[in-house]
């Protein structure tokens, strides 16, 4: 009796395990709060990470930061890898606009996002996911009503004895920082490092950060690298010496005019051209982040007027995301949001409105997830007319992109070495084999690869 229950257990035990097994080797369900369900990984070299940034005031009238853990399966479902939350501290009401980036107190959550326990849990959240969370850090100044201030005044730049807004900026509602101060200096750092602590942040988006000295970065950026050595760090500016302040992102400025010149009937020549300028003094390691829109050029007009159209807008993004570089997504571009978005004011997305829109940003950062493995360096352009053809080859692996870059159906010819090519349709299925010539509708893309 006690031999064969010995067995059994052992047969259970046996059968337990390789259940186990099974399971950890499993990729989760995609209807389970993975997203996209091919699981990519920001530490994976290969993969180009994806920001998403997240507008607190488009999610929730209050309570915002419940709003956004509560869509985090469909952030994910975009590919993102980076989390990026505008500033989501108390706003100052002295000479107030309502501008988040007006911080009344660095160290607190603003009251109607939420609580500190709210981000915390989001961050947990996120990271379940696989995704990082970078928060929105203004270092170039206070609001009025922030108590360093009164307490300390020479922390403040000065003129004729009274504190002064930004120079030349417009920003009359906060008040500029003294980076000759080395006791404002190490609070600044200090409040930093708080969120790295307490909230388990990654990492920080630095606003304005060519208005702060790279010194002051380089400082900082060590400090924060000392808790989080991955730390992910992006600079909105375009200025490639912020990189070597330990920044691993920039802006890509120059990418979204060369962007939009060539949607406005520019030639791809031209286009090319900006992009290796853009990418020439990058060194190993560090990004552009390119974009077609962010809470900045939104507020003056959304992607689908600037592009001409929702179809336009989804185009210019398809470039956007397999040019190279790290691409950002801006909450609301999904859902083809079509008017001007004031990031100063609550104007909260129906996420559900447009939903076969946003199934194609799905789809097409699915096929991103899947084909990261091949899209290493620069890809070579084809002289194709409107139509922008990129092409990368790795190994015995290659990827093709088409898109046509106007409102006009237009037929090419096909490059002459990738006519004839058998490959597969990423978009549509199945295997195609390359006509002589190529026919796209206005704003139409395709994706091949082999």
């Amino acid at each position: 009796m006690r031999t064969h229950v010995l067995s059994a257990l052992l047969v259970l035990s046996a059968l337990l395990v390789l259940s186990a097994l099974t399971l950890s080797c499993q990729k989760p369900d995609p209807g389970k709060g993975t997203g996209t369900g091919t699981e990519p990984s920001y530490e994976a070299a290969e993969r180009i990470p994806v920001f998403y940034e997240a507008n607190p005031r488009v999610f929730a009238a209050s309570g915002s930061l419940k709003a956004i853990a509560g869509r985090l399966d469909a952030i994910r479902a975009l590919g993102t890898d980076v989390l990026w939350l505008m500033p989501i501290h108390p706003v100052g009401q002295e000479k107030s606009v309502n501008s988040p980036y007006c911080v009344k107190d660095y160290e607190a959550v603003n009251g109607s996002f939420g609580t500190l326990d709210d981000l915390k849990a989001l961050v947990s959240a996120a990271h379940q996911k696989k995704m990082k969370v970078i928060l929105d850090w203004v270092a170039n100044h206070t609001a009025w009503d922030h108590p360093w201030v009164k307490a300390h005044p020479d922390w403040y730049t000065q003129e004729g004895g009274q504190i002064i807004s930004p120079k030349g900026m417009g920003w009359n509602d906060v008040a500029d920082l003294n980076y000759g101060s080395a006791d404002m200096r190490a609070a600044m750092k200090d409040a930093m490092l708080y969120w790295v602590k307490n909230a388990d942040v990654d990492g920080f988006r630095c606003d304005y950060a060519d208005g702060v000295p790279t010194d002051f970065w380089k400082e900082a950026i060590s400090a924060i690298r000392g808790i989080r050595k991955d730390a992910v760090m992006l600079a909105e500016c375009s200025d490639s010496r912020y990189l070597t302040a330990g920044f691993d992102y920039i802006y890509g400025w120059s990418y979204k005019t060369a962007l939009k010149k060539l949607f406005d009937g520019g030639s791809v020549a031209d286009f090319q051209t900006a992009l290796k300028n853009e990418s020439a003094s990058l060194a190993s390691g560090k990004r552009v982040v390119r974009f077609i829109t962010n809470h900045d050029q939104a507020m003056e007009a959304s992607p689908v007027s600037e592009f001409k159209s929702a179809d336009g807008a989804l185009a210019a993004f398809v470039v956007t995301a397999f040019v190279g570089e790290s691409p950002l997504i801006y909450s609301s571009q999904e859902t083809g949001y079509d008017k001007s978005l004031s990031f100063f004011d609550v104007r909260v997305m129906d996420w559900s409105g447009r939903r076969s829109y946003t199934q194609k940003y799905e789809k097409l950062m699915s096929v991103y997830d899947s084909v990261s493995g091949i899209r290493k360096g620069a890809p070579k352009f084809y002289s194709t007319g409107g139509i922008l053809s990129m092409y990368y080859e790795n190994g015995d692996k290659a990827l093709l992109v088409l898109v046509n870059t106007s409102k006009d159906k237009l037929e090419v010819k096909t490059p002459m070495e990738r006519a004839g090519e058998k490959m597969k349709d990423e978009l549509g299925g199945g295997t195609v084999t390359l006509s002589n010539m190529l026919s796209l509708n206005g704003y139409e893309y395709k994706i091949y690869t082999k």
